[in-house]
């Protein structure tokens, strides 16, 4: 059963892609004096879903702002939906596609969160999950650093990845998770229906979870440092997925 969160959107083409790709918004906090062309398009969008604006200061938008980075204009939808994992796997199924789908073990950074929901749309994931504890939630900084990714990626949020993990196994999948630990990423078969496993930010995959996983990939660092960003590793071993998936074709 899909879950509810209170939830905004900030940012001028994040409220425009919530309209476009169907959300239900309540309400408007528009800069007052704000005219220019994407302004005029989310009015236009308002009025024909029949959604209240109001007119504020910049002050005012600055208080409602989670973010910091409202570009005049804040959107409240009365909840954000998060999906189930068989909505991710039956996404997969309407493709005819294998499953590719992200988990998350623990990301606090809702600059990271947001940043992997864009790659994973942008990488033809079929969604994403994250732990319902000890882990960023789908806030407004979540959403803009999305860049509208958000609106068209899936989100579950399960009590354990360990345990949605053995689920999963059971429905045909495998998992690897990216560790400096492990084999060179160009050295395993990444193709057919895979879960990719980005720990968080400062203890990277936590040991319950990597013994869930079937393979431990490692990204080739030549630099003075021992690790990526953790939306960069995403980002990096999602196009090798990627990669291998057009070469298999």
């Amino acid at each position: 059963m899909s879950r509810y969160e209170e939830f905004t959107i900030e940012g001028r083409n994040e409220v425009i892609e919530a309209f476009r790709s169907g959300k239900t918004i309540d309400r408007l906090f528009i800069l007052d004096g704000a005219g220019d062309g994407p302004i005029q398009t989310i009015k236009r969008e308002a009025k024909k879903h029949n959604v209240r604006i109001d007119f504020v200061s910049k002050v005012r938008l600055d208080q409602l702002s989670e973010s910091g980075k409202h570009q005049g204009v804040i959107a409240y939808m009365a909840a954000y939906e998060y999906a189930s994992v068989d909505d991710i796997l039956d996404a997969a199924r309407a493709k005819n596609e294998d499953p590719f789908v992200f988990l998350l073990d623990n990301i606090e950074d809702p600059h990271n969160l947001g940043a992997i929901i864009r790659t994973a749309n942008l990488a033809g994931a079929h969604g994403v999950i994250i732990p319902k504890n000890r882990a960023v939630g789908l806030t407004a900084t979540v959403a803009k650093a999305s860049a509208g990714a958000l609106n068209y990626t899936p989100v579950a949020k399960v009590t354990n990845i360990s345990k949605t993990i053995e689920e999963l196994k059971k429905e045909g999948m495998w998992f690897v998770c990216a560790d400096m630990d492990g084999s060179i990423m160009y050295d395993l078969n990444l193709t057919g229906p895979i879960g990719v496993v980005i720990g968080s930010e400062g203890e990277g995959v936590g040991r319950l979870v990597k013994d869930k996983c079937d393979f431990i990939a490692s990204i080739p660092m030549k630099g003075d440092i021992d690790s990526l960003n953790a939306s960069v590793a995403a980002g990096v071993l999602a196009y090798e997925i990627v990669r291998q998936r057009i070469k298999k074709q």
